[in-house]
């Protein structure tokens, strides 16, 4: 988790601390309290929100302690970064609404995969998955790679559709809010 999302968060932080070395002291506190919320038995579905999260309250107790003792900014300062702490949100991939919305495509895509021919489905997987070039995918299943090729063109297209009926289906709901 560390090396996943470190620089992200460190520069997220960094944008209202002012103070990089400030900045990295809120990252580390904020893996910290998200390690102890795992270690603690707790699930944690989406660590990276609650890092996000973590950070920002962090850095705005940090702000509020800093008031009480009389280290406060200047008033335009202050007023400047309690308007950029307001306004600051984590990247939209880590709002609920995405990663839901992003669960359920995964889901649809991989329900589709499921509903394919068997044939179709294993050689759609050794080569997207699996990452083995047509020919290799030939070799292992005893069939042709012109057969490979029709299996994952088949795959392709039934994905395709998927994602077209997910973006249709969003675009829908997105409208029908306004």
């Amino acid at each position: 988790m560390l090396e996943r999302y470190y620089q992200e968060l460190l520069n997220f932080c960094s944008r209202t601390a002012r103070n990089r070395d400030a900045a990295a002291d809120v990252v580390q506190e904020s893996y910290a309290r998200v390690l102890a919320v795992q270690h603690s038995g707790q699930p944690v579905p989406e660590p990276r929100a609650l890092l996000y999260r973590t950070a920002r309250n962090l850095q705005i107790d940090q702000h509020r302690r800093s008031e009480v003792r009389g280290e406060a900014l200047q008033p335009d300062d202050e007023e400047t970064l309690s308007a950029e702490l307001d306004s600051l949100a984590a990247p939209r991939a880590c709002e609920p609404d995405t990663a839901a919305e992003s669960a359920q495509a995964v889901s649809a895509l991989l329900a589709t995969i499921d509903a394919l021919p068997l044939r179709c489905r294993e050689a759609f997987i050794l080569h997207k998955f699996d990452g083995l070039p047509h020919a290799e995918v030939a070799e292992r299943m005893g069939i042709s790679r012109k057969m490979v090729e029709q299996h994952i063109k088949l795959a392709m297209e039934a994905c395709r559709r998927c994602a077209g009926d997910i973006g249709f289906q969003a675009a829908g709901a997105s409208t029908s809010r306004r």
